[in-house]
């Protein structure tokens, strides 16, 4: 088991010395979202996190709103993993695609049926792997529950539960993120457990 923490560019200033010294082991990083838009600290995260001897995995906040945007939401993950020098072997937390709807554009473009969204996820998944990334889903507890047939995933798609509390609650997960109110030094982080 090792503990972590996520982040995107909603944690600016991030100590990256003081997360290793909280006993942090890893860092998964938010690379983008939507169509083709790079997270601005992506790039300051990796290195930060790199520099500090974390290991390192990336998410994709996605906005597909059917198999085919969600094959070029993995196409983009690729094109700046290969543009900042980070191969498959050096994303030791893998790769994610991050599944949720906060903003509600889903719900908004009619976009929450479960067959659909769970081809969504299949096709960013085996889009990864199609060039040489493994990949992972993210989402809450009710999204994997309810709304993703993760029968109907790829074989061995590993799962990022989002679930406050004491355990995941969903069985198998690879990832757990447990908590958003993590304190490191003066800030609060996403808190992950990887099994």
């Amino acid at each position: 088991m090792r503990k972590g923490i996520d982040v995107s560019c909603f944690n600016d200033g991030v100590d990256w010395k003081d997360v290793r010294g909280a006993g942090m082991e890893f860092a998964i990083i938010r690379l983008g979202y939507g169509h083709r838009h790079l997270d601005e600290l992506f790039y300051k995260h990796v290195n930060g996190a790199l520099d500090a001897g974390l290991l390192v995995g990336t998410y994709y906040y996605s906005y597909a709103l059917c198999p085919e945007d969600a094959k070029d939401e993995a196409r983009f993950t690729v094109d700046i993993l290969e543009d900042c020098g980070l191969p498959p072997e050096r994303l030791a937390m893998g790769c994610w695609f991050d599944m949720e709807d906060a903003d509600e554009w889903k719900t908004k473009h009619d976009a929450l049926d479960p067959f659909l969204l769970t081809d969504m996820c299949a096709a960013y998944v085996e889009q990864m792997e199609d060039l040489g990334y493994p990949a992972g889903v993210y989402a809450s507890l009710s999204w994997l529950e309810d709304l993703i047939e993760t029968r109907d995933l790829p074989l061995g798609t590993p799962l990022w539960c989002a679930r406050w509390g004491n355990e995941p609650g969903f069985p198998g997960v690879r990832l757990w993120q447990y908590t958003d109110k993590l304190p490191i030094g003066n800030q609060y982080f996403d808190g992950d457990i990887w099994f």
